[in-house]
């Protein structure tokens, strides 16, 4: 059964956050929002920030969930990454922009794919 837009995007979410704990990643907020836009994920990985973009589709019909990430979303993200920076009082050793792409079939089990350091 299609999942509402709205369903996909918070169970890819989820499976990214469990994903990212899963390889040692402690989350650090889900879906923080300012006057620039949203950052799905924030967590860290030892001493680096990860700011992770999670695209999640039931198919490819439209094009992988990766292509999803464009370079006017790659810009968007850095922004929104010093934004989250600047309401912080700690210091980070390393930065980096993961994108995770989950595609969540009608049937069978979802695909993911993460790629680190994209931008």
């Amino acid at each position: 059964m299609p999942l509402e837009r709205a369903e996909l995007g918070r169970y890819g979410e989820d499976l990214a956050a469990a994903h990212l704990e899963a390889t040692g990643c402690r989350i650090l907020a889900r879906n923080w929002r300012c006057r620039l836009g949203e950052l799905d994920l924030v967590a860290l990985e030892g001493q680096c920030l990860v700011v992770c973009e999670v695209k999640t589709r039931q198919s490819i019909t439209a094009g992988d969930p990766l292509e999803a990430v464009t370079a006017v979303k790659a810009r968007r993200l850095r922004r929104l990454t010093g934004a989250w920076l600047a309401t912080q009082d700690r210091f980070f050793a390393d930065v980096r922009i993961d994108v995770v792409g989950i595609v969540c079939p009608e049937t069978g089990p979802a695909r993911m794919v993460h790629l680190k350091g994209v931008f």
